[in-house]
């Protein structure tokens, strides 16, 4: 009886895709879930992170300001320490110390997400930082002539420009988390990678499965680096424009002209 099955590289690819395409997109989906879910609650963090950074110290009041720089230290901490270890290393201490030491239970999805998060906050308020101080200081020093408190200008005056400046590094960091993701199967999560791993066992193909598993997180990779490109081309506004003076020379010489009719 003759094998039903595929004998070359070509003939394999399109034999497993089929086979295996449901696990691939659902591990797809959680790979680009925890991603997208990890990197916006890491900008929150690395926003929040960001700010307190560069709150001024206070030398008038010796209590505010001890109690400042105690903050500051142990959120310089918090960053090298995620930006020094490796993912994989947080991921088992995260999902397996917590449930030995708090006798917190989390499940390996839960536990990714936290990980991911935490991780890309600690990315992202260097990022943050590096933007706030990006802005022009005399837009602060006007702000506070005005009456604004440290987070009112950042809310109103800073954050907005400087988030224009970031985009490019959320994006890398979107994109890094997506490849990342990976590091998770070691903590069960059911992402692209784990989804490849089970796949490749079945008929011990693993050349291939992780053939399709390259193009997948290329594919995923692409279609977001495209999508950023495009949101800060829409941030950028139209590419011909005119200056002030000139538009109202145009809208001058518009009224003068209904005034002569």
């Amino acid at each position: 009886m003759k094998s039903s099955l595929p004998t070359t590289f070509w003939g394999w690819i399109p034999f497993l895709f089929n086979e295996y395409s449901p696990m691939f997109l659902k591990g797809a989906f959680i790979t680009f879930f925890i991603a997208f879910i990890g990197t916006f609650i890491g900008l929150i963090i690395g926003f929040l992170v960001g700010i307190i950074q560069t709150i001024p110290h206070n030398k008038t009041n010796k209590f505010k300001n001890a109690a400042l720089w105690t903050v500051k230290k142990l959120l310089t901490v918090y960053i090298e320490f995620f930006r020094g270890t490796p993912m994989m290393v947080q991921a088992m201490i995260v999902y397996y110390g917590l449930m030995q030491v708090f006798s917190i239970d989390l499940s390996s999805m839960s536990a990714g997400l936290l990980v991911v998060s935490i991780n890309t906050g600690a990315y992202m308020a260097e990022t943050v930082r590096s933007g706030i101080i990006s802005i022009d200081p005399g837009q602060t020093e006007a702000a506070k002539a005005l009456g604004m408190t440290h987070f009112r200008t950042m809310y109103s005056i800073v954050l907005p420009q400087s988030f224009r400046n970031i985009i490019p590094q959320i994006g890398n960091n979107l994109i890094t988390n997506i490849k990342d993701t990976s590091v998770l199967s070691a903590i069960a999560v059911p992402e692209l990678f784990l989804a490849g791993k089970s796949a490749s066992t079945t008929y011990f193909r693993y050349f291939e499965v992780y053939f399709i598993i390259c193009l997948v997180y290329l594919v995923m990779t692409l279609v977001v680096s495209k999508l950023l490109k495009l949101l800060e081309l829409k941030l950028d506004g139209p590419s011909s424009y005119v200056l002030c003076e000139e538009y109202a020379q145009e809208e001058s010489g518009k009224y003068k002209e209904i005034e002569a009719i």
